[in-house]
């Protein structure tokens, strides 16, 4: 078999780097690289076009002179607040049948938008911890909702990313601040009871397990000395890699089914194993780490090369991964 046509689109605003990785695992794999492509091409308003060649799919960039037909498009690295605008691209790709992982537009809102998350673990089952969905709340309503919570809460978009907008209140003062914040930049919020993740060196700590196909393959734990501040790694928490073997058996059944339940195959979900084991997010594209070109990149895309070569599909809720 001739090596495969492979277009790797991200979106070049993004800082995480994760494209690069991802066309190292093409290299890796198939002995030669992606072809590299700026989402923002096939995003709303974009000049990208998809049009039909044969049975296949064409994509166009007329003013880069880019024409390639694909025969597997990795669609990676579009951070949430431009996620949307692609929709109709996701939906393009279903309708030619192009082997994609994972590009379900409503699997993608699900998980992206926190409220929709939130609603879907309550339907599903899913642990997490309580959860109140704020949009420009009075005070009053604001104040009831963090009584309601203990008054020790974690405030955060319903659409954001890395943690810079995202806060611990356990004062009203600190409660009066994230209002304003919030209201300033017009977004919904969502205030979610402290699930109390703290070791006893008094630093905050979760998981983020990785789930591809129903199984978890790669995990790490997330340290951070400020337990005030999200424990995210580029807010200067420190991850700990954990081969799934070694991952405690609660929270690998909880990713699997908070990944089943926003019908994505592959995720990366945050979680805790405080309170029995609570899910916190499940994320659309998890950005990696040193040392995950071998445990996650390479597995990702040799997913997509395993469904090329089979002819079988890799059906989700709102998810194809068909070959022609």
């Amino acid at each position: 078999m001739s090596r495969p046509c492979i277009a790797l689109i991200t979106d070049p605003t993004s800082p995480e780097g994760c494209g690069d990785v991802l066309a190292r695992a093409v290299e890796l794999l198939t002995g030669a690289p992606p072809v590299r492509v700026d989402a923002r091409h096939f995003a709303a308003g974009g000049t990208g076009i998809g049009v039909r060649d044969g049975d296949r799919l064409c994509l166009e960039v007329p003013e880069q002179d880019l024409r390639l037909v694909p025969d597997i498009v990795v669609l990676y690295e579009i951070p949430p607040h431009r996620r949307r605008a692609l929709a109709d691209f996701q939906r393009l790709l279903a309708r030619h049948d192009v082997v994609t992982l994972g590009t379900g537009v409503a699997a993608w809102r699900t998980a992206t938008e926190k409220d929709l998350t939130m609603e879907r673990f309550r339907r599903e089952g899913v642990a997490h911890m309580e959860t109140v969905v704020l949009s420009a709340p009075d005070p009053h309503e604001a104040a009831a909702a963090f009584d309601k919570l203990g008054r020790d809460a974690w405030a955060r978009p319903v659409v954001g990313t890395g943690g810079n907008d995202v806060f611990h209140l356990t004062t009203g003062d600190q409660l009066e601040r994230a209002v304003t914040f919030y209201a300033e930049r017009r977004t919904a919020w969502l205030l979610s009871r402290d699930a109390g993740n703290i070791t006893a060196d008094g630093w905050r700590h979760q998981f983020r397990v990785f789930v591809l196909g129903g199984r978890v393959i790669h995990a790490r734990e997330h340290l951070q000395p400020e337990p005030d501040t999200p424990c995210n790694t580029c807010q200067g928490a420190t991850p700990v890699p954990i081969a799934p073997p070694d991952l405690p058996t609660r929270l690998a059944d909880l990713a699997v089914a908070a990944t089943a339940s926003v019908g994505l195959p592959f995720a990366g979900v945050d979680l805790a194993v405080e309170n029995g084991g609570v899910v916190f997010e499940v994320n659309v594209q998890p950005a990696f780490v040193d040392g995950e070109l071998d445990t996650v990149a390479k597995p990702y895309i040799q997913a997509h090369l395993d469904a090329l070569a089979s002819g079988s599909g890799w059906q989700g809720s709102d998810v194809l991964l068909d070959c022609r």
